[in-house]
This record gives structure tokens, sequence and C-alpha cells, in this order.
């Protein structure tokens, strides 16, 4: 069977704060910039859910994109939306909630939860000019 990539966009909006507790505030402006304020700041987060594999014969789908639907849902977007990352996110507890790491957290959330045949790739949108992509890798 052909090998297909599906996608499903999703979006939530939550607010953090980048800094090194164990930088001063002086150090946390010159490296993270107005992103360090300590009254922090917020973002309206795009995100696109990948999965690739193999097209099952009797469905076929690559996988039910209802059930990603819900899944985005549950782990991502009830995790997340309107909340502030630093405090309110227990995986930002001790984990500077960049970008980078927000991927990283939302494709561990998901790969546990969508079978290991497929594919997973995650594309965060911080703004419409930011954004990064994360596979596993």
């Amino acid at each position: 069977m052909p090998r297909v990539t599906a996608h499903r966009k999703a979006h939530f909006n939550a607010a953090h704060r980048l800094f090194n507790p164990e930088w001063d505030d002086a150090k946390n402006a010159k490296v993270f910039g107005k992103c360090s304020n300590p009254h922090f700041h917020g973002h309206n987060y795009d995100l696109t859910i990948s999965v690739t594999g193999e097209i099952d014969p009797v469905t076929g789908f690559v996988m039910d994109l209802s059930i990603l639907r819900e899944l985005i849902k549950s782990e991502i977007e009830e995790a997340f939306d309107h909340k502030n990352l630093n405090i309110e996110v227990e995986e930002f507890k001790n984990l500077n909630p960049t970008v980078e790491n927000i991927a990283v957290v939302i494709y561990n959330k998901l790969r546990a939860k969508i079978r290991t045949s497929l594919e997973l790739g995650v594309t965060l949108y911080e703004t419409p000019r930011n954004y990064v992509t994360y596979s596993g890798e």
C-alpha cells in the first residue's frame, strides 16, 4: 500500500516566560529579550500534527482523523489552551517553554497515544514567521 501523510491543524493560546532561573534578570533580558518579561507574555500558537503510514486497505485511512482530533483536544488543547505554561503545565515547571521545547512535549504526549507503526510529526507556529518542526529525532 502507498504511504501517505495526513495532517490535522489545531490552535491554542498560551502565556509563558523564557528565562533561566540561574541567571539574573539582566542576563535573561539579554538572551531572551522581551520574552523574559517577569509578567509573562502570550502567543496564538498554530499547530499541525502529521501522521505518516500505509493506507489501511479496509478503511482507506492512514489514521482516522476524528481520533487524532480528539487526541489533540484532550492531550494538547485542554492542557495548554489559555494557560500560563510556566505555572500551570507540569511539563514546564522545570523546562523553559521555548517553542522548541513545547513542540517536543507535544510530540511526546501524542507519541504515547498513537500507534508506533505511524510516523509522527509536529509543526508548531509561535508566530506566523517563527515555527519549528519535530519528528522525534
